[in-house]
């Protein structure tokens, strides 16, 4: 009672097949299969190139403010109240 028989199965596919019709169905499952193909190659790709940690570059200090030269006083932008 709960298995399905051969007649279901059948006219299951007769359902799929006359609601996508036999050109849709056979894109349908081209496309499938390309994305597993793809998916494949690039789970090989991954496995073939282990990944190294990305270094930081060295990048040089920062120079110091000289004590000689004269900064600017800060203006006062707001109004007197």
């Amino acid at each position: 009672m709960g298995s399905f028989s051969i007649w279901h199965w059948l006219i299951v596919g007769i359902v799929v097949m006359l609601l996508f019709g036999k050109g849709r169905f056979s894109d349908m499952m081209g496309d499938v299969a390309k994305g597993i193909k793809s998916f494949k190659k690039g789970m090989a790709e991954d496995e073939e190139q282990p990944k190294q940690p990305q270094r930081l570059q060295a990048q040089p200090p920062m120079e110091a403010a000289d004590p000689k030269s004269k900064l600017q006083e800060m203006q006062n932008d707001r109004p007197a109240s």
